[in-house]
């Protein structure tokens, strides 16, 4: 398994992220390295919300408070920079099943932010749109010894088969292909684990390209979702999901 690849991390000083226009049917996709200097973290920690202050006191091991005050300060710098507002400034929602939404939005729905955010050790990823709601996933590979006992857990009948098929050494990618494109699909639909991961099925095998198969729920839908194969670094794997066809993505880089 090749080793992750971090980029070289953001320096107190820098400026907010230069983010591209935004235009329709695209997806911005940003990086972001959870572990960055003592420095970097004290300069993102003023921007959070008190509240977000005192979530991120709650944790009881430093790097988990850590990765939370990156996560959040880098999330509010990306969304400030696309709304034109100061970082501390951008005000979040959350949906029933705690999706993020920006909370003061047009009233017209094409322009509305839309975004969405995973994250895996010490990488995040941040996912942003105009209009449309969507999700993204990320996991950082490891071995998987259990990755088929897992799989009878989680996956569809017609997944674990494929699974079975994949050489040794490929299960992980395989097994992260599947569960970042089904995680992905459950937080565009804002549902979370409430919607069972067996429900629906996906491609896994590696080199396959990444698209539904089946909807038990709505089988016609399965012609209206995209699925799109990311890989971050070397070391781990990403889904994006929304519920329309043609769109494209840009991945606009590290923060």
């Amino acid at each position: 398994m090749p080793p992750a690849v971090m980029p070289p991390a953001v320096t107190p000083s820098a400026p907010p992220p230069a983010v591209p226009e935004l235009p329709p049917r695209t997806v911005h996709l940003w990086y972001a390295d959870l572990d960055p200097p003592a420095e970097v973290v004290a300069a993102l920690e003023p921007l959070l919300h008190a509240d977000e202050r005192e979530r991120a006191a709650r944790f009881r091991f430093d790097k988990h408070r850590r990765r939370f005050i990156v996560r959040r300060g880098q999330l509010r710098r990306l969304a400030g920079a696309y709304l034109g507002r100061p970082p501390a400034a951008v005000a979040f929602g959350y949906g029933g099943r705690g999706k993020p939404t920006v909370a003061v939005q047009p009233a017209h729905a094409a322009g509305r932010l839309e975004l969405n955010l995973s994250d895996s050790e010490d990488l995040a990823v941040y996912a942003f749109a105009r209009g449309l709601e969507i999700g993204v996933d990320v996991e950082v590979l490891r071995p998987m010894p259990d990755a088929l006992s897992i799989s009878e857990s989680f996956f569809s009948a017609r997944e674990r088969e494929a699974l079975r098929t994949v050489e040794p050494e490929r299960v992980p990618e395989a097994f992260f292909n599947c569960w970042t494109r089904k995680e992905a699909y459950l937080k565009a639909i804002g549902e979370g684990l409430a919607e069972p991961l067996d429900s629906f099925v996906v491609t896994l095998l590696p080199g396959e390209p990444p698209r539904f198969l089946h909807f038990d729920k709505v089988p016609h839908e399965v012609d209206l979702w995209s699925l799109y194969h990311l890989r971050p670094t070397a070391g781990s794997i990403a889904a994006l999901a929304l519920c329309e066809r043609g769109w494209s993505y840009v991945e606009c880089g590290w923060v």
